[in-house]
């Protein structure tokens, strides 16, 4: 009987357990967690966002980074199938604000134990961590475990992950025995992560939520933005976070340092009815002071950060207000600048950007272009997306791939 080995027990994993399983194989999966796919536990904070309800050129054009490579993988398992394997297997769905799909539960671990599931029935799941693969005459021959033992494997489908949220086990292993092996291995880094900004009113700031705002991400110098989005995102104690800020992180390359982001308060108001708006509130205290007149257009704690960015003295009344002091807080509301110091650390991001370098893998198989035998699926690749759900549909996509071609092969 044919062996393959499935390095990595996560959504790509597993899912190229279910495509291999019909090959008459024996498959195993390496899983270093004692409980599969822990990651995709955590996805959608808790509740798994498992696909976007789109067709492949939206997927294509949701994949930050080498999306035209994914074209044969998507085309071979789209997110109706993802859908379709799920709800097949007892987990109805629901579709979301922005296309995002989740179970009607709101609970991950139903989409995990379905997965887990399915996979068992093609494959068995053994605890351990893979340390090298084996080669001979060009050609994968087994896989070396941590405790010395060898399993004999004829495909080997390395599905390891990248390196964020390494308490789920994505320590970076797979790019260890890929370098092994010859391949090229683009530098990991961040991405879907907090973004830290040099601003100091960020302390003052951090647990404040922001919603129905525009986030806007520029590249200095650049006129354009390279990213604007309406939605969420919140202040930390070093920068900011929250939904648009993930996606924006996406559309950093090269150095943080020469980005910086502008945050659209009212982006239902233009800059007239914003105006208005402020006289309006301004008519009813004429002798406040301006620091205790905007309660009712802002949240108490940013207000004394729009006034000091708009140039305006706090302690000024209202009914002392000059027409070009209004244009200035308006500017200030409609623009809040904040400067990209840095991307978060790695371990926090939701996904790695970087990887096996997609030129030394065929597009139409998963199958290594170096080595005979040898698959990659998932986030171990050089591909990333934005927030949505396009994450784990990359991972199914690939997965379904790698696990067919190496079941075709054998």
């Amino acid at each position: 009987m044919k062996n393959v080995v499935i390095i990595g027990g996560g959504a790509a994993g597993l899912m190229a357990a279910v495509a291999t399983g019909e090959s008459g194989a024996k498959v195993t999966v390496i899983e270093k967690n004692a409980r599969p796919a822990r990651k995709v536990m955590i996805t959608g904070k808790g509740r798994c966002n498992v696909t976007n309800n789109c067709d492949v050129a939206t997927l294509i054009k949701n994949t930050a980074r080498n999306g035209r490579f994914l074209y044969s993988a998507f085309s071979a398992f789209d997110p109706a199938d993802t859908m379709r394997f799920f709800e097949n297997r007892g987990v109805p769905l629901k579709t979301e604000r922005g296309n995002r799909v989740f179970p009607v539960s709101d609970k991950a671990v139903d989409i995990v134990d379905a997965l887990v599931a399915a996979a068992q029935k093609s494959a068995g799941i053994i605890t351990g961590t893979a340390k090298e693969i084996i080669c001979e005459n060009g050609s994968v021959s087994g896989v070396k475990l941590d405790s010395g033992a060898i399993l004999p494997a004829d495909a080997v489908i390395l599905a390891t992950g990248g390196k964020s949220y390494p308490a789920t086990g994505s320590t970076g292993d797979g790019y260890i025995m890929a370098a092994a092996l010859g391949h090229t291995v683009k530098e990991p880094a961040p991405s879907l992560v907090g973004l830290d900004i040099r601003e100091g009113f960020c302390t003052r700031l951090a647990g404040l939520t922001l919603k129905n705002v525009t986030l806007s991400l520029f590249k200095e110098g650049v006129k354009k933005p390279v990213y604007r989005e309406l939605g969420e995102m919140l202040f930390t104690h070093t920068g900011i976070s929250g939904p648009l800020t993930l996606s924006a992180s996406a559309h950093i390359n090269g150095a943080p340092g020469g980005y910086f982001a502008e945050i659209d308060l009212k982006p239902a108001l233009d800059n007239a009815t914003l105006d208005a708006r402020i006289l309006r509130d301004f008519a009813e205290s004429p002798n406040r002071d301006i620091i205790n007149a905007l309660d009712k257009l802002l949240p108490k704690s940013i207000i004394p950060v729009i006034i000091s960015n708009a140039g305006v003295d706090m302690r000024t009344k209202v009914n002392q207000l000059s027409k070009s002091d209004r244009e200035k807080l308006v500017g200030a509301v409609k623009h809040m600048r904040v400067s990209i110091a840095d991307l978060g650390p790695l371990e926090e991001a939701v996904i790695t950007r970087g990887g096996i370098d997609v030129k030394e893998i065929d597009p139409g198989s998963m199958r290594s272009k170096l080595i005979g035998g040898l698959y990659f699926a998932g986030e171990i690749i050089d591909v990333d997306a934005y927030t949505g759900g396009f994450n784990l549909q990359i991972a199914f996509s690939t997965g379904h791939l790698a696990g067919k071609s190496a079941a075709e092969k054998i």
